[in-house]
């Protein structure tokens, strides 16, 4: 089932996350239901506040990069690079910052170049609660630490320096009010109808 994307400026994009255990109601479903959401938006990660939920969980699937780059897992390409990852911990994050056009479902038709570590460490729970500890680089560590941001209650728009930040406060505002075009469910904070 396809979910509303929760639009910038919900508070729920804003808190930082609990952690989950195997007895949530209807897990599987939900990942199913998130997958579904991401792929009719087109994105490449959904987390849960993105759908209402301050629960540490996301999903990504990067094989629309699969042409871009390579993960380090095995050095498998990112067409083979679909997780769900369970309260996820970044343990490490190295290598030089390196700049790359960021966007996200929930702040659509905004685009910025964002500074972010080559190397990730992370650990988490799939979805059979089994633990996984994984080191990333490229495309795949960019993806998970944009996800992991979301769970922390961040946005790639917060690692925007000062001038553009003020430069796209307008669209921001705009999109919390819902005067944004997208062809996906959007609920807005400052409006009470779904699209």
């Amino acid at each position: 089932m396809k979910l509303p994307i929760i639009a910038y400026g919900d508070p729920v994009l804003r808190k930082k996350t609990e952690e989950i255990d195997a007895d949530y109601p209807n897990l599987k479903q939900l990942i199913d239901d998130m997958f579904d959401t991401m792929y009719a938006a087109r994105g490449v990660g959904l987390a849960a506040p993105q759908i209402g939920l301050p629960i540490r969980l996301f999903v990504i699937d990067a094989s629309p990069f699969a042409e871009d780059d390579e993960y380090s897992e095995g050095n498998a390409s990112l067409n083979e690079f679909k997780k769900v990852l369970i309260n996820p911990i970044i343990v490490e994050e190295t290598g030089e910052k390196w700049a790359f056009s960021e966007g996200c479902l929930s702040i659509p038709d905004i685009n910025e170049d964002v500074m972010r570590p080559r190397n990730v460490v992370i650990n988490y729970l799939d979805e059979n609660f089994e633990e996984v500890e994984v080191e990333l680089s490229g495309l795949a560590a960019r993806i998970v630490q944009h996800e992991y941001d979301h769970i922390e209650g961040k946005l790639f728009v917060d690692k925007l320096g000062p001038l553009k930040k003020a430069m796209l406060k307008g669209k921001l505002d705009a999109i919390s009010k819902g005067m944004v075009q997208v062809d996906y469910k959007m609920k807005f904070p400052t409006r009470k109808k779904k699209r």
